[in-house]
């Protein structure tokens, strides 16, 4: 984050970004170009090149400085993939694949919440515990005596889980009080709080609250879009991605901005086409049994593409993402460049529990009910460990959304593969653990080897 920018075709003449960094607030060229400036060349070859062979070349050659990007995982989830089909080779039928992407959606966006707090090289353990507060809380609204519509139940569970992330950053940014702590604290304080709300609300039973079946929020998960509506999603989200990718690339060279040329943005649309052609295309081949027929994408699908597409243009095209990675990379230059540091991190961890409330909600819808019994430590460690997985950093200042998508799905192959093939729960974790910490292991030394220039 702190280099200096890589001069390129179009980009400006800006000072080096570290000396500017740490110029007064007075001196408003800090505020938002540089740091735009900064991050994009740490992050994105593409916007340094005015082809698509020299932006082939700028990703080679950020592969070879130690930057190798998400290029591990999407390895090691291609070998994850082949050892599994040929151990199994139900593997990849349509009607495990579509229970896979169930799977991964729920690791997906506890990925997500997490990696807000990786990338300030801060941790949030209470993820999990929020999660089940918030799924708790919108079963009551929906459930009798309540009775919410479900989105208005939905709304009020997200609200309080915004709160609590608020609550904690406050004491973290405010008090300095490590984020380890509040965090836990927060994880033993809230599975408290679920307890009390399994108490207080008489239809829950043995601790249990149940979701109505015809209920929207059971039928998040649990069913899916018609073909043709599949079909149809496809074609808006990708119309939309489309659009957006275009339009900022347009605007930033309008501004006198490097940004990546006309033929990488048209590459980028085509592959996100070619996978989500594939994924349409595998959910809606019959999975069905005997007589009944069942088609289409599930709902959680879309949903958690909506979540990773805008969390990831909150972080790489808005202020506040340019900052979040900015105070992760180094907060004393962040500060001294007028950002408002300790408002950003109570932003971040309100993001993070947002998330973890949405995670809530497909937990819950996936399993028609939530009961005190929530294994929330296991939620947290799978949280950290998909974002790991999936290549952001546990050091900070380094990471993308996408990394979430990449390392839930890691998660969810391992223990779907290993689901197929009879391993016990003990096997499974061992597995996972193994798949973490090469994860963490390649992490430490792409860092060691980009810090030596080896």
């Amino acid at each position: 984050m702190m280099d200096e920018p890589t001069s390129g075709p179009g980009t400006p003449a800006d000072p080096p970004a570290a000396s500017v960094a740490y110029q007064e607030p007075e001196e408003e060229v800090v505020e938002e170009e540089v740091i735009a400036q900064q991050q994009l060349a740490t992050t994105a070859p593409d916007v340094l090149a005015d082809s698509l062979r020299e932006y082939l070349d700028a990703w080679w050659r950020r592969i070879r400085s130690g930057e190798s990007g998400a290029v591990p995982v999407l390895i090691g989830l291609v070998l994850i993939v082949i050892f599994f089909q040929i151990e199994e080779s139900t593997f990849l039928s349509a009607g495990n694949l579509v229970n896979l992407f169930v799977q991964a959606s729920l690791y997906i966006l506890f990925a997500a919440a997490e990696i807000y707090a990786l990338l300030l090289s801060e941790i949030d353990l209470s993820v999990g515990a929020v999660a089940g507060v918030g799924a708790f809380v919108i079963a009551e609204l929906i459930a009798p005596p309540v009775n919410l519509v479900w989105w208005l139940g939905i709304a009020g569970g997200l609200v309080v889980c915004a709160g609590i992330g608020l609550l904690q950053g406050t004491l973290i940014t405010r008090l300095h009080i490590p984020s380890f702590i509040v965090t836990l604290g927060g994880l033993l304080g809230l599975t408290g709080v679920i307890i009390e709300l399994a108490q207080i609300d008489k239809t829950a039973v043995g601790g249990v609250m149940s979701i109505s079946t015809n209920s929207p929020v059971y039928n998040l998960v649990n069913a899916n879009m018609s073909p043709t509506l599949s079909w149809i999603v496809l074609v808006i989200i990708l119309g939309a991605y489309a659009a957006l990718s275009i339009v900022s690339a347009t605007r930033r060279r309008a501004r006198g901005l490097s940004a990546p040329p006309t033929s990488i943005v048209l590459l980028k649309v085509a592959l996100a086409a070619a996978g989500g052609v594939a994924v349409v295309i595998i959910c809606t081949i019959n999975r069905g049994a005997g007589l009944i027929a069942l088609r289409g994408v599930p709902w959680v699908v879309p949903l958690v593409l909506l979540v990773i597409g805008a969390w990831s243009f909150l972080l790489s095209r808005t202020k506040l993402g340019r900052y979040i990675y900015a105070i992760g990379a180094n907060p004393e230059a962040a500060r001294r460049a007028g950002i408002n540091v300790p408002w950003v991190r109570t932003i971040a961890f309100m993001l993070v529990a947002f998330t973890g409330g949405l995670a809530g909600l497909v937990y819950a819808s996936r399993l028609g009910s939530i009961a005190t019994d929530i294994d929330v430590g296991q939620l947290v460690l799978f949280a950290v460990a998909a974002a790991v997985i999936g290549g952001t950093s546990l050091f900070g200042g380094r990471g993308k959304m996408l990394h979430a998508l990449l390392g839930g799905v890691v998660i969810a192959a391992v223990f779907n593969g290993l689901a197929l093939m009879g391993i016990s729960a003990a096997g499974v974790d061992i597995a996972t653990a193994i798949v973490l910490i090469l994860a963490v292991t390649v992490d430490s030394l792409v860092r060691r080897r980009g810090a030596t220039g080896a």
